[in-house]
């Protein structure tokens, strides 16, 4: 029987003394580590005065799918293979999940070692409600695709969090304030901690005006849910700067507004109309 296993272990998201004595000990004594970037997990390493044993391996987004079958077969074998990501644990929003599936599929044994979590330590700071939430990752890069995916949150009850590129942050938040409401309350976390560690919360609108004047650093951004006795948007005119928004964008009015009408129980015809006299 294979003593072979995948090890997803959490690395510091900032600050190197949040590693656990156990990230320590997995880095020390794995057959094979796969890391995201080996110049940040020997730089880490180093800081964490521990060596690591084994092979170091790259595994980022570019190699993952063919680098995968070397790894799972090496466990199969029985190495213990660890993955590591620049912070956080592997698989959120980083490599992992390819391999995790492999594994599972094999019958091979997968485990973790907990850690460092921006999308927690933001949920925890921001002060918005913490007993319900969902993990929304990086919203799309294009504005008419990221519009939609907004619009189709525009009544998600559950508190949601995101991350988001330094540069884009003041677009994205521009674009929640008019899919979500401008009022509608949030936190943009950034250098969670780190040296300059920073909680700015406000309105998405405020919050935009903020971030236009320049970000910098890894940034996760917490939204609060629909307000459930509102339900959501449920006038026409709340929408409208959304809908204007993405046939901007480049995409059909009529395709918009079908799509906004499904999201928020609006009618279609309604938005259509509202449109056409805003524009």
């Amino acid at each position: 029987m294979t003593t072979g296993a995948l090890v997803l272990a959490a690395t510091p998201i900032g600050d190197p003394r949040d590693a656990s004595p156990r990230l320590l000990q997995e880095l020390s004594g794995a057959d094979v580590v796969a890391a995201e970037d080996t110049r940040r997990l020997r730089r880490l390493a180093e800081r964490l005065g521990v060596r690591v044993g084994g092979e170091v391996v790259s595994y980022h987004e570019h190699n993952e799918a063919s680098r995968t079958p070397d790894l799972l077969a090496r466990i199969a074998a029985g190495d213990r293979v660890v993955l590591v990501t620049d912070a956080g644990m592997p698989s959120v929003s980083d490599p992992g999940y390819r391999l995790v599936s492999a594994c599972v599929e094999e019958g091979l044994p997968v485990t973790g070692v907990p850690g460092p979590s921006a999308v927690l330590m933001a949920l925890a700071l921001s002060g918005l409600p913490v007993d319900r939430f969902c993990f929304e990752g990086f919203p799309p890069r294009r504005q008419g695709e990221r519009a939609r995916v907004l619009a189709a949150l525009a009544a998600e009850p559950r508190t949601m969090v995101f991350f988001e590129a330094p540069h884009r942050l003041a677009a994205t938040l521009t674009a929640m304030a008019s899919a979500l409401g401008e009022d509608r309350p949030a936190a943009v976390c950034r250098e969670l901690t780190k040296t300059y560690e920073e909680v700015r919360r406000g309105g998405l609108a405020e919050l935009a005006t903020w971030a236009a004047e320049g970000v910098r650093g890894e940034i996760t951004v917490v939204v609060a849910g629909a307000d459930p006795l509102a339900g959501g948007p449920q006038e026409a005119k709340d929408v409208i700067p959304q809908v204007l928004a993405r046939v901007a964008a480049g995409e059909r009015l009529k395709d918009v507004c079908r799509d906004v009408a499904a999201a928020t129980g609006l009618s279609v015809k309604e938005l259509y109309d509202g449109a056409l006299a805003a524009r």
